[in-house]
């Protein structure tokens, strides 16, 4: 589906533009995109065994829009005054209320993947929603960022982003490396020719839309500083994608024994442009200066934390039900360790769940009379998530130990009369629990934390906020910016005003000369 972002001057009227149902999505999926595994050319993403549940997934939730019980949860009318609906995630933020409802919204969604797709199409509604109350910020381009505000919102398109340079000389600023780092060729009249590669593009072949633009050392080189959209069948745009676990479940197993990575694989990809036209009304910023200021100037880092802070948990509300159901049927849900892991587990997700509820209830005042989600706390869970969740990973492993793989090969074991009686008899659960239920909860375990879907989602949730120093550092540097660290430093001063070498500054208080064996001395 080529992605045009609408005339301007539609702004404001009444259309018939609406968000997709999920066969209108599948459908926009059947273009010309260059998606390759195996060593193949996929022509169809949708019919693919590599792809095709993974998108139905997806398709899902855009069908979920479209129900009665969504309206004023998933569905809004948009800002626009086209007379429509949208997420409202894809709004402008004014007030703690939309903060909360844009949370919610997030939340409904990410039930229904059970929080195991981060990349959801509301994802990039992070971006997205701020370009109508921030349009200033892209200067010359302000009228792209307009359009794209109102189309996006209209019809909910789904967009991932890729943002960040190749894992190659990442010492070396893009401009020393400009065989891999995405850079302009050329400008022409009809846009900028573009080559070079960007990762790592997760569930891209499955988006409508990609957004480009940079994450790292300060570029120095204009034809590097370049913020822009590209349609996914653009010519000379390839994807080359990591292996597919949905494939892979297919091939030697059931649902019953990959319930997860069968249908909610988000395949991550290698982005190559190979000379492809952006036309000029899908350019954000085409400089150094102001690209390198995206990441601080768009208002994105506050919304995309916000988003993956309550993915994150809805997931672990998922994961915790897992474990706690899990310890019932090995017969240790009494011991008092595996309370107290089980406990921890909890504990986790009770500081995700509070962490994306502060985002939204102590809102930050932005452009105009918008609001952000709160950045302090949002830096809180970009530092955590990667330590909370291997920590949540380990607790599985220690506690479950074998029972993670004391489990039978196939779903068709238990269709073989020769060998059922005996997986009925030895893999039996505890508290009367029949095998065949207790080997089917394991294995959404084992496909959750021990299979390669499992050790991607580790890796995923280790990064996902950046790597993990900077996610650390930023957070000093933000508040030395605020003034927030100057502010805790006055706090220490402050008591330290309160006495000094002869004794207390502060009245009201005894100072200990008359005790003092020191003094006496």
């Amino acid at each position: 589906m080529t992605t045009v972002a609408p005339d301007p001057r539609s702004a404001g009227t009444a259309n018939d533009v609406r968000p997709m149902t999920g066969a209108q999505y599948l459908d926009s999926l059947r273009d010309d995109r260059e998606v390759y595994i195996y060593g193949e050319r996929v022509r169809d993403v949708t019919a693919h065994p590599a792809f095709y549940n993974s998108a139905r997934s997806i398709a899902r939730l855009y069908d979920a829009l479209h129900e009665p019980e969504a309206e004023g949860v998933l569905r809004v009318p948009t800002e626009t005054g086209n007379g429509g609906f949208t997420h409202p995630f894809f709004k402008s933020a004014h007030t703690s209320e939309d903060l909360v409802k844009s949370r919610d919204a997030i939340v409904a969604w990410q039930r229904l993947v059970y929080g195991w797709m981060g990349r959801t199409p509301d994802y990039k509604a992070a971006f997205l929603g701020t370009l109508g109350v921030n349009s200033e910020f892209y200067g010359e381009y302000q009228a792209n960022a307009l359009r794209w505000f109102k189309d996006a919102q209209e019809r909910l398109l789904y967009f991932n982003h890729a943002i960040v340079h190749p894992p190659i000389d990442r010492h070396k600023p893009a401009d020393e490396t400009a065989d891999v780092c995405v850079h302009v060729k050329r400008e022409t009249d009809s846009g900028l020719v573009v080559s070079g590669a960007k990762v790592v593009a997760t569930g891209s072949a499955l988006t409508n839309a990609n957004f480009v633009a940079h994450y790292g050392l300060p570029l120095r080189d204009k034809k590097f500083g370049l913020v822009f959209t590209v349609p996914m069948d653009s010519p000379g745009l390839k994807l080359f994608c990591r292996a597919s676990y949905e494939m892979a479940a297919k091939a030697m197993g059931t649902p019953f024994d990959y319930p997860l990575s069968s249908r909610m694989d988000e395949n991550d990809a290698i982005m190559v442009f190979d000379e492809v036209l952006v036309p000029w009304e899908n350019v954000f910023m085409y400089d150094a200066e102001s690209a390198n200021e995206f990441a601080n100037g768009s208002g994105f880092v506050n919304r995309f934390t916000f988003h993956g802070c309550t993915r994150l948990a809805v997931k672990l509300d998922f994961i915790a039900g897992c474990a706690m159901k899990a310890v019932e049927m090995t017969g240790t849900s009494a011991f008092r360790g595996v309370q107290a892991q089980i406990g921890e587990i909890l504990n986790w997700r009770d500081l995700f769940w509070g962490l994306s509820d502060a985002m939204a209830k102590s809102p930050e005042p932005w452009v105009g009379d918008s609001v952000q989600p709160n950045g302090r706390f949002g830096m809180a869970y970009r530092t955590f998530m990667g330590v909370g969740y291997p920590r949540v990973k380990e607790i599985l492993e220690q506690t479950l130990g074998s029972s993670l793989i004391y489990l039978n090969s196939h779903a068709s074991d238990w269709k073989n009369g020769e060998i059922r009686p005996y997986l009925d008899q030895y893999l039996r659960g505890s508290n009367g629990v029949e095998a065949i239920d207790r080997v089917k909860l394991m294995k959404l375990l084992w496909d959750s934390v021990g299979t390669e879907f499992g050790g991607r989602h580790e890796l995923y949730e280790r990064n996902y906020g950046g790597d993990h120093e900077a996610v650390r550092f930023q957070t000093v540097w933000a508040y030395e910016g605020s003034g927030m660290a100057d502010e805790l430093k006055g706090f220490v001063d402050k008591c330290m005003s309160e006495y000094d070498l002869d004794g207390w500054t502060q009245p009201g208080l005894y100072d200990p000369s008359d005790i003092s064996v020191v003094a006496r001395g």
